[in-house]
């Protein structure tokens, strides 16, 4: 089996993203691009894959997303065949280089697979991956010849009006030889409309050799690249349709398709009903029978089988819900753990917090957990409730099976099965509401007159 070393082409900047963010870096599905390709090359199974960057100068979040795998530099951008070069002191003399984009986010293992098993069937120096788009515009054509292999590859700026109209266009996506690769670099100049080093060269050049070069049409969807907002628009729609397919086909119930958002990461299990207008960031898992109501946003969050959450609820990071618990309308829960069985249904904050199994946290309450310089945490036992619009001043616990009082602002422990009620003393004066009314009244008169 040969060793597949993959070079990925990560160096661009991305002038029309209007951006100071390295263009791989941009996330489709709260995931950098570049992630998107690397983790795809971590599944490919049938082939052993070593993987190699090829990233530009003052970009460490790039190399930080890359790693543990090999970063090279391309300090100077003369073109995709330049940044290739840049990677043959890392390449092995054997086996065959699989060269991809870093800026192309849908492509998958599967489809790399195929390439390389092609690749491999056909005895070809080099295989190209390409591509029927619905317009072509943007992309470079594949000549064939009368046998039908491929003898050129020309890029967009460098096409005759006849050629534009050839629907067969380059993906960017390379499986060549390693032993021939350094000699076809070598032949590269920068003869061209945009004077850089064609990669896409490399194709004629081998021709020249008498060496055959193949050709495997794949997915238009796999290769679609992000240049510029609109396209990572486009891209996200089409990464957001695959997640949904993924969690339906996976046992899940989405109630609006189209208004549900997930994370590249997000984990669902099965029985799991999803709202409309519900969005998942990074770090979500989400155990069987789930129920997450609509307009509800989930980020960095555990939810055990059986929970319900919203709608309109939001879970921030470090938030794990117990099984069967329960986190209502406009109820935000950070950083906290509801036990099994917990409630929290309304209008509740719930920060650097242990809750107990069973618990039940009445409406309005909040938990006071910054004091203007650090964050303390409140730990509410088991079997607990909570009376409406309480103010819990952490650090702080309430002992299993205690009752607080509604209203109440607790800045105590209070023990186990106490009572705890923080109020003022009511007043009432007899009568003072209608005299009260009578004065304004009398002043608002006097005024007009």
């Amino acid at each position: 089996m040969s060793v597949v070393t993959a070079v990925v082409l990560a160096a661009g900047l991305g002038t029309r993203m209007k951006s100071s963010k390295p263009k791989a870096m941009h996330p489709i599905a709260h995931r950098p691009m570049i992630r998107h390709i690397i983790e795809m090359l971590e599944t490919v199974g049938q082939h052993p894959l070593k993987i190699i960057a090829v990233v530009g100068p003052d970009m460490p979040s790039l190399e930080a997303a890359v790693a543990p795998h090999t970063i090279v530099l391309q300090h100077e951008r003369h073109g995709t065949g330049h940044a290739v070069q840049m990677a043959l002191p890392a390449l092995p003399a054997d086996g065959v280089v699989l060269i991809l984009v870093g800026d192309a986010p849908l492509l998958r293992a599967e489809t790399v697979e195929a390439l390389l098993t092609a690749q491999a069937q056909s005895g070809s120096a080099i295989l190209v991956g390409a591509f029927r788009p619905p317009v072509a515009t943007g992309f470079g054509r594949i000549i064939h010849g009368d046998d039908g292999s491929v003898r050129q590859i020309i890029e967009e700026k460098d096409l005759s009006l006849a050629q534009q109209a050839i629907p067969v266009c380059n993906s960017g996506f390379f499986v060549v030889e390693a032993a021939i690769l350094p000699q076809l670099l070598a032949r590269l100049t920068p003869n061209n409309a945009q004077g850089e080093l064609y990669l896409t060269d490399i194709v004629e050049h081998a021709v020249a050799l008498g060496l055959r070069v193949g050709a495997l049409e794949i997915p238009a969807d796999d290769v679609l690249a992000v240049n510029s907002r609109a396209e990572q628009a486009i891209v996200e729609r089409i990464a957001q349709d695959r997640c949904r397919a993924r969690a339906m086909a996976e046992g899940a119930t989405l109630l609006d398709p189209e208004t549900t958002y997930f994370a590249a990461d997000t984990v669902i299990g099965r029985d799991v009903i999803i709202g409309p207008n519900v969005a998942f960031g990074p770090g979500v898992t989400l155990g069987d029978d789930v129920t997450i109501h609509a307009f509800s946003h989930i980020e960095g969050a555990t939810v055990a089988a059986g929970a319900i959450i919203g709608p309109f609820a939001r879970l921030r990071p470090g938030a794990a819900i117990g099984a069967g618990a329960h986190v209502g309308n406009f109820v935000e829960v950070k950083n906290a753990t509801l036990g099994a069985g917990a409630k929290a249904n309304h209008l509740t904050y719930l920060g650097d917090a242990t809750i107990g199994a069973g618990s039940n946290i009445g409406a309005g309450t909040i938990t006071c957990n910054y004091d203007g310089i650090d964050k303390h945490r409140t730990i509410i036992g088991e079997g607990v409730f909570i009376g409406s619009n309480t103010a819990l001043v952490a650090p702080i616990t309430v002992g299993d099976g205690a009752l607080v009082g509604a209203g109440s602002t607790i800045t105590r422990n209070v023990p186990a099965n106490a009572l705890a009620v923080v109020r003022g003393t009511l007043t009432q004066k007899e009568g003072a509401a209608a005299r009260f009314r009578d004065m304004r009244r009398a002043a608002k008169a006097a005024k007009k007159d």
